[in-house]
């Protein structure tokens, strides 16, 4: 029997092909087939909001491809995503194609033989609640997006584009600017006392730290320097001794297996990928990576869920692959489980590796390099998520220091390794974050100890703002709040900056004064759509619908009226805002006015505040440093899709480009490009190689 299978990506056919020889054709529509109409609203406000779909201009010769394949086969199964897009362009595909047959749909959460040939032994019907919550997703965005851009447009500065999911995150960026901005810092003290037990050698390893905590069985804390001094000069007159030792086991647990959620959150921390490029990543390694001397090969689990439940079969086969690598005691008697938020679709698995026998070891340096490194964080997360505890010993040390009635009490940690549990997966190549260390193992300290101070440190600091959103917070946030589902986070984020409404400083995410202005219209004359709740509880009816709960006609008809309403107020309204323009030092060479900088297709430029009168323009050069390739200046630049980069002004003679901001000097350790960085006021310069770890603080932060 001649068999053929349609999926969205030519890198998804590609991968099943070798999987299934000869048994069967496998094809690709090369995503979505059909859309609303790029020139007018599509959809048929009168008659329940019917869209009207057409075929996409770019799909036409790949639609016509599909459909003489379709008269050649026998059975036809259209296996796109196993989601809401992909039930919808499988739906798509069956009406423009003519697939004959009910059961006709197939799915598989990986792309594995054994996963394909079960998903084709049982074809289903197409799920038409997917579809419709897919229809009303797509509907919803066009009415806001195409209701609404026209009137930014006109009101504020012509070009300008509203989105639904997209402004509510907007908002939040904005609302996180003026927090900083209104942000008053307030004063306190960090007081140490650097303590020796009596008698012992005045060695580093003898000595250590213990923090102010209370006064006369009091908490403490010090906010002026006058306080700090008076404690201080306390300090010095005080006797000290041990009166509190407090020693016991904690346990700590292994994180869940990642959703598409964490799974950027953690790549952005640990491997510094955008949400972007964790998504692209991500899908290839889903799809299928070509892997030396082996071909194309799918490594992961499909990777759009925000669940973290794990087949019981393939937990079951972990704790043997554990016991047998690792040794029993890291095996739990039976698997972990993990608990899925209240608010997830669980429609699919945590993502997890397809084969454990692939270990990272096993395809270090048969692949491309950012592939690896995420299925290693994948692969590593997973395998700790289904080990057992780790433990520790560990001690709280309670010190006071009396001088006449005055007693100042002082407070030190100290914890060690007692069973290394899930931690053990984690190799020493990779990283340890600074907050994750653990701390030095206390001298043996016993309850009336005597010790003597060898120091006090005093430090004055004052509370910081909240800090900007990156790319891993802002995801973070976004799923706590309900905004967007784990397919759109990463385009949420990639929109918002090539809309001009963001832009990257470092790897802060910070609204443009253009951002700042449409957040502020968009409040006072769409609260709806900024409103964080209204958008979460729009997303929970999307839910609905896709289980079958809502129709989805329904949804919109409760939503659209409401917005008519606030765009025909918007509309009426007199005046406009006005997008300032942000004064330069630059004098324009024909007319000698200060030129402004404006905001085009591709970034921000130099241009004359007289036009039309005077129509020059000039390109932004932002030089941010020198290059560590031929010594030139480095400039500030943004991509056609939105993305800050920096490259050398020498080009073409020089290609140098980095996504962070370089250091003038290649590292001396690996070679590697170094960037900056800055932290508490400081900055270093860092190696971009993960596994190498040079860093060196700059004394001068003039450089």
């Amino acid at each position: 029997m001649k068999q053929l299978i349609i999926v969205e990506s030519p890198h998804k056919a590609k991968t099943i092909q070798k999987y299934l020889g000869g048994e069967a054709q496998v094809l690709a529509s090369k995503g979505h087939v059909c859309d609303l109409p790029a020139r007018s609203l599509g959809i048929d406000i009168e008659n329940g909001y019917k869209p009207q779909y057409v075929v996409s201009q770019d799909k036409e010769a790949t639609i016509k491809q599909l459909a003489q394949a379709v008269k050649k086969y026998d059975t036809v199964y259209l296996a796109t995503d196993p989601d809401r897009e992909g039930e919808a362009i499988s739906w798509h595909l069956k009406n423009v194609l003519g697939v004959e047959g009910d059961k006709v749909r197939i799915e598989f959460n990986e792309i594995s033989p054994k996963a394909v040939r079960a998903a084709m032994a049982k074809p289903r019907e197409i799920n038409m609640d997917l579809v419709d919550s897919q229809q009303a997703r797509r509907v919803l965005d066009r009415l806001v997006g195409y209701k609404i851009s026209p009137i930014l447009s006109r009101k504020l500065k012509p070009g300008l584009s509203a989105g639904r999911v997209q402004s509510a995150a907007l908002k939040m960026i904005v609302d996180r600017e003026k927090e900083i901005r209104d942000f008053k810092p307030e004063e306190y003290w960090n007081i140490n006392a650097i303590l020796l037990k009596m008698g012992a050698r005045k060695t580093k390893a003898n000595l250590f730290n213990a923090a102010l905590n209370d006064r006369n069985g009091k908490k403490i804390k010090i906010t002026n320097a006058d306080d700090a001094n008076a404690v201080t000069e306390l300090m010095r007159r005080c006797a000290y001794a041990v009166d509190e030792v407090k020693k016991s086991v904690s346990t700590s647990k292994p994180a869940p297996p990642f959703t598409t959620s964490t799974m950027q959150q953690e790549a952005s921390h640990k491997l510094g990928f955008t949400a972007d490029r964790t998504s692209r990543v991500a899908q290839q390694l889903y799809e299928g990576v070509n892997i030396e001397g082996e071909g194309q090969h799918a490594l992961i689990t499909y990777i759009r869920t925000d669940s973290v439940r794990i087949s019981p079969d393939f937990a079951k086969a972990t704790l043997g692959f554990i016991a047998q690598n690792y040794g029993s005691e890291y095996a739990p008697k039976t698997p972990n489980v993990y608990k899925t938020s209240e608010s997830a679709q669980d429609a699919h698995e945590a993502i997890r590796p397809i084969d454990l026998s692939r270990t990272p070891k096993s395809l270090e340096g048969k692949m491309d390099r950012d592939a690896f490194r995420l299925y290693k964080l994948i692969y590593e997360r997973y395998m700790a998520s289904q080990m057992s505890n780790a433990e520790y010993n560990t001690m709280r040390v309670h010190i006071t220091g009396e001088s006449g009635s005055e007693r100042i009490g002082f407070v030190v940690k100290g914890k060690s390794v007692k069973f290394k549990g899930f931690t053990i997966v984690y190799s020493a190549t990779v990283e340890e974050d600074e907050d994750d260390r653990e701390s030095d193992t206390l001298p043996d300290l016993n309850e009336g100890e005597k010790l003597s101070l060898e120091d006090i440190l005093s430090e004055q600091k004052f509370t910081k703002p909240p800090a900007r959103y990156n790319d891993a917070t802002l995801v973070k946030a976004l799923e706590e709040n309900g905004i967007g589902r784990p397919s759109t986070y990463a385009s949420i984020i990639s929109v918002l900056a090539k809309r001009q409404y963001t832009e990257k400083q470092q790897k802060a995410i910070a609204p443009t004064p253009l951002g700042e202005t449409v957040c502020e219209y968009m409040e006072k004359n769409f609260p709806d759509i900024m409103s964080l709740d209204f958008t979460a509880r729009l997303e929970g009816a999307l839910d609905k619908v896709a289980d079958g709960n809502q129709q989805w006609q329904e949804l919109i008809g409760a939503f659209y009226p409401r917005l008519q309403k606030f765009l025909d107020r918007a509309a009426k309204s007199g005046g406009s805002a006005h997008v300032p323009d942000e004064e330069s030092d630059v004098i324009c060479d024909k007319c000698g006015a200060k030129m402004v900088i404006r905001h085009g297709k591709y970034g921000p430029f130099l241009a004359c505040p007289n036009y039309p009168r005077c129509k020059n323009i000039k390109k932004i050069v932002e030089v941010v440093g020198k290059c560590p390739k031929c010594g030139g200046d480095v400039s500030k630049r943004v991509s056609k899709n939105g993305k800050t980069f920096y490259g050398c002004t020498n080009y073409p003679n020089c290609d140098f480009i980095s996504w962070d901001v370089p250091a003038p000097y290649l590292c001396p350790e690996c070679g590697n490009t170094m960037k900056v960085v800055k932290r508490d006021e400081k900055t270093y310069y860092v190696c971009t190689d993960r596994q190498c770890k040079h860093r060196e603080l700059v004394e001068d932060n003039n450089e």
